[in-house]
């Protein structure tokens, strides 16, 4: 889709001396933030903290005062300002970097037995901006130079419905048809001036994939309840593999071995909120890199597509609420657009929407976050015998980035089914 105002930026910064550890940190501790508050009941749970810290680091960058205050805390930004910008960048680059390795791993093995396709890895931002509202030149060149979002123009005043489905549209194809109708009807109003989006679209290959023959179904106790037969896929290899007091983590690497898929068992059928209740920012960094042991492992299949999230309340619950102008007049994005005592801009809601499935050849995931500001007035040592992995209960993942431990995708599976 070309561009209403043919407006381009390439992405070409040269991150090599920044570091990407404060952004995978960030991310890592808002997604197990947002997890424990989204996880309240027995659903499945599927959320992207990489592009939800995303789209708010970019809408972070126009904040001022307190309002910029409450965001870095809650983001779990350090004390260095705009010093987190060119960690986001330093690590979009490690991540786009994988596919360029993985082709050359998929080329090798196909002679072979290893994965025959790279994975595939695409991230995109951009901010649909009203044509005629003002916004800082400041603000606009540090979103193109660290996040290689542009500017498109758009009318939200006159059309504010077209508008929405044409960024929708846009979500849709960068995420290869997997986000649809990410902002929903009534998300955008004519008083919307600026949406800040991220899509990341992942589609990764096992280093070793399963044998499709060898899926069988097998018990899983959904919900931590009676159990039932789901498609369960079965292997031996050498994963990564701790016990921990409460729990079980095995990793399975995805081609090229920087990026892999992180399970999280509790001991006990019914313990996957006590094992919730643990989890942390730091606990996620710590499992990045595990010893390999022999491992015979069960894991059942399974997709996800759950509808839009909504975070507005959350994120004030996080602590986050003058960027929603809570109270009435205290917003301050006047890094983002001159602040005047009648007119100013909020964040009206932050919409996201995941999908994500799990079979014998790998994983395909998608996520999209929307933020919406709106105009408003004053107002390897194998032991002999395998170690037997058995995932038959309701048990967290993640997709995790190892080199920086950064999660893309986080969540939970009561059922697979």
């Amino acid at each position: 889709m070309k561009l209403l105002y043919g407006l381009t930026f390439a992405f070409a910064l040269s991150v090599d001396a920044a570091d990407f550890d404060p952004a995978a940190r960030a991310t890592n501790r808002l997604g197990v933030d947002l997890h424990r508050q989204l996880a309240t009941g027995d659903e499945n749970l599927c959320l992207s903290p990489y592009s939800i810290e995303t789209a708010l680091a970019m809408t972070f960058a126009g904040a001022d005062g307190e309002t910029r205050s409450e965001m870095a805390r809650v983001l779990q930004f350090p004390n260095d300002g705009d010093a987190i910008h060119a960690s986001f960048a330093a690590l979009q680059s490690s991540l786009e970097e994988m596919s360029t390795k993985t082709a050359k791993i998929a080329e090798q093995s196909k002679k072979k037995s290893g994965p025959s396709e790279p994975i595939t890895l695409s991230i995109a931002n951009r901010l649909f901006a009203q044509n005629d509202y003002e916004f800082r030149d400041p603000f606009q060149q540090l979103v193109k130079k660290f996040y290689g979002a542009p500017f498109e123009l758009v009318n939200f005043r006159e059309n504010p419905d077209v508008a929405r489905v044409y960024i929708n549209n846009w979500v849709t194809k960068q995420t290869h048809d997997k986000i649809r109708d990410l902002i929903p009807t009534r998300g955008i109003n004519e008083l919307t001036r600026l949406v800040l989006a991220n899509a990341i679209y992942l589609k990764a290959p096992w280093a070793w994939e399963f044998n499709d023959k060898l899926t069988t179904p097998k018990p899983f106790h959904a919900g931590g309840g009676a159990p039932v037969n789901v498609p369960t896929m079965n292997n031996r290899k050498s994963y990564g593999y701790a016990k921990r007091d409460g729990f079980t983590a095995v990793v399975l690497p995805y081609s090229g071995s920087e990026l892999q898929f992180l399970v999280l068992i509790p001991d006990e059928v019914g313990g996957l909120k006590k094992l919730e209740s643990k989890l942390s920012g730091e606990m996620l960094g710590q499992l990045a890199k595990l010893d390999h042991q022999d491992v015979d492992l069960e894991m059942p299949k399974f997709k996800f597509e759950p509808p839009t999230i909504p975070l507005a309340e959350n994120l004030k619950q996080l602590g986050m609420k003058t960027a929603f102008d809570d109270p009435q007049g205290s917003a301050n994005f006047d890094k983002m657009s001159p602040r005047r005592p009648d007119k100013y801009l909020a964040i009206s809601n932050v919409f996201h929407k995941t999908f994500i499935a799990v079979d014998e050849k790998g994983t395909e995931a998608a996520a999209a976050t929307a933020v919406v500001m709106m105009e408003l007035t004053a107002r390897f040592e194998k032991p002999k015998e395998p170690i037997r992995v058995r995932v038959d209960r309701p048990f967290l993942y993640a997709i995790q980035h190892v080199p920086s431990g950064a999660c893309l995708f986080i969540g939970r599976v009561t059922d697979p089914r």
